[in-house]
């Protein structure tokens, strides 16, 4: 039903089902001209870590969350990608072998003590792309190397397990998860969605973001109490997102089911 629920256009719905935007939990975010806004921040429980530059579209991850937490600006080698360079949780954040010794210490400055920071000599250093965790599970590409699933185990403080996602192997590329629910690739078949489902001990789906793109830790971050998706993200995928990742209360769970019958019922 998610897969059917994604193809609809937000003028499919009448106004009276759709959530007015100042009282959702998930909000549309631009960096500069890309909707692809997981890749250029990392966001946690506890911190969230963005790349520097950006427009007012983007400018809402501070005004939104220096309330609640860490805002950190940096850069990862040079790089502005640090979403899909880094990968971390409440306990930890991993960084690749590009990190220079100044941004390595800037960030470690600027998180709170408890979160521990560690560069990871690791050859595929797009770790953001190949780490997909929350604060008690993480999935990983299944040609990384041993030494680095042990530091993810250590300093994220999560149980690592290997696995593809609909047969591709950048897991962190195409799973979001919190500590409530995960979403996957659109094409992820029933069965393995059952079995990550198993896996992660969370609810899961799977779904898209941007008007329909699959690639979906590219164009959503998330954490426990927010998220946020690219520009392009319809109010309907907006929807799936908040209820999967149990971002509302129960009078919008309410509204969710509804638009899901109402779509069941016209298709």
């Amino acid at each position: 039903t998610v897969q059917d629920i994604r193809l609809c256009p937000r003028a499919f719905f009448p106004a009276a089902l759709r959530f007015p935007f100042d009282s959702v939990m998930a909000v549309r975010a631009q960096f500069e001209n890309s909707n692809e806004i997981g890749v250029f921040a990392t966001l946690t429980n506890t911190y969230c870590i963005c790349a520097q530059g950006g427009n007012e579209h983007f400018q809402v991850l501070e005004d939104e969350l220096e309330r609640y937490m860490r805002v950190v600006r940096c850069t990862i080698g040079g790089c502005r990608i640090v979403g899909r360079l880094s990968a971390g949780n409440k306990h930890g954040l991993l960084v690749p072998s590009i990190c220079t010794d100044q941004e390595l210490l800037h960030i470690r400055n600027s998180l709170p003590d408890e979160v521990v920071v560690q560069r990871v000599e690791e050859r595929l250093s797009a770790l953001g792309n190949v780490i997909a965790c929350n604060d008690h599970v993480a999935l990983v590409h299944p040609d990384l190397d041993r030494e680095t699933e042990e530091l993810i185990h250590d300093v994220l403080k999560v149980e690592v397990f290997r696995h593809t996602v609909a047969t591709n192997l950048l897991v962190g590329s195409y799973c979001v998860l919190n500590n409530a629910g995960a979403m996957v690739h659109p094409k992820t078949s029933v069965q393995e969605q059952e079995e990550l489902a198993t896996l992660l001990q969370v609810n899961l789906c799977a779904g898209t973001v941007n008007r329909g793109s699959d690639v979906v830790g590219a164009g959503l971050i998330v954490n426990d109490f927010t998220a946020f998706a690219g520009l392009d993200t319809t109010a309907t995928e907006i929807s799936v997102v908040e209820s999967i990742f149990d971002l509302q209360d129960a009078s919008a769970s309410d509204i969710v089911s509804k638009m899901r019958s109402s779509l069941i019922d016209t298709l």
